[in-house]
């Protein structure tokens, strides 16, 4: 039996990975308040052990170290602030989440001597980048606004990206990096309101799509259990030191025409789209980008994304009218 360490369990991927993960793993499960595991868990696997810890609590390594058994083959690190409103109201949080975070748990896979980690980043980490119709590769980044606490997610990501290959030049840790694409379809948890999930909801409650931005914002999506697929691939045959992109290209569009493709085609144009857009960004978008993410280097390793955007709101919204 494999033991796993994952953090960020009560997360949206990190809960659809153990839940994904057979019954010849035991699952070490870190989270910031074991109650409310145990209520969003039940009795779903008998062979996860919760642990709760604040990753980015340096001082209490060790008393991790010691709940922990003598041998973790694999870290799966997910945990992070992904509500962009948080992300402006506690950006010093935000930021030590990140970047303390990821280097406390780099620290303990180090003195673990794991096996395997993957941290899941980020495609925040290009910045503002317009690259016309071509596509961007993992060597390749963008502009992000050092004036604008909003950044504080995707330049801790890109420091955490750096204490990642830092920890594996340095002591060897084999880290990989998987630089997530937005996420989704079936696994969101119910108090998910990202721009995907307000699409969702609005087609439930057949009410039109709110644009609070011009909508031309370029978006990159894939499919849950494909992002899941990934990551497990780059646990057990990613390159140590690596970034790879996770991405649908053929989910590559513009925020306004999904919001077209989801009124048109998964509505069935019950509803249309309206823009409403203030003056600041109080809801805390990221910048504004021209970024087409390039799947090439996972592709290479095997893996192929298989769910198309229509295909991941339906789940979607299957989740959220059957719950």
């Amino acid at each position: 039996m494999k033991n796993y360490l994952i953090t960020g369990a009560t997360g949206f991927i990190g809960k659809r990975l153990i839940e994904k993960l057979n019954n010849e793993t035991h699952i070490y499960a870190i989270v910031r308040d074991v109650q409310k595991a145990e209520n969003i868990y039940g009795d779903t696997r008998a062979d996860i052990t919760f642990i709760q810890w604040s990753i980015d609590d340096s001082k209490t390594i060790e008393n991790v170290i010691s709940l922990l058994p003598e041998k973790v083959d694999y870290v799966i690190h997910c945990a992070a602030n992904t509500d962009s409103k948080r992300m402006i109201e506690y950006p010093v949080e935000t930021a030590n989440g990140i970047v303390i975070g990821t280097r406390n748990v780099l620290e303990l896979a180090r003195l673990k001597q794991v096996e395997s980690l993957v941290y899941l980043s980020s495609m925040e980490v290009y910045g503002s980048i317009n690259l016309g119709e071509k596509r961007v590769t993992e060597d390749t980044l963008g502009d992000i606004d050092i004036y604008n606490v909003r950044s504080t997610y995707p330049l801790g990501k890109r420091m955490a990206e750096l204490y990642c290959l830092s920890y594996y030049k340095e002591y060897g840790v084999p880290v990989k990096v998987a630089r997530l694409a937005q996420v989704f379809g079936s696994g969101i948890l119910p108090t998910d309101n990202r721009v995907f999930a307000q699409f969702a909801k609005s087609v439930i409650s057949n009410k039109d799509i709110i644009l609070h931005t011009d909508g031309t914002s370029m978006g990159n999506y894939v499919d849950t259990d494909d992002a899941i697929d990934a990551i497990m691939l780059l646990l057990n045959n990613g390159e140590n030191g690596e970034a790879y992109n996770i991405v649908n290209e053929d989910n590559t569009m513009m925020i306004r025409d999904m919001a077209e493709l989801v009124a048109s085609e998964v509505a069935g144009g019950k509803i249309k789209v309206i823009f409403d857009i203030p003056k600041d960004n109080i809801h805390g978008y990221a910048a504004k980008t021209g970024l087409r993410l390039s799947s090439s280097k996972i592709n290479a390793l095997g893996w192929q994304a298989k769910k198309n955007l229509v295909d991941m709101y339906k789940l979607l919204i299957h989740e959220m009218t059957t719950r």
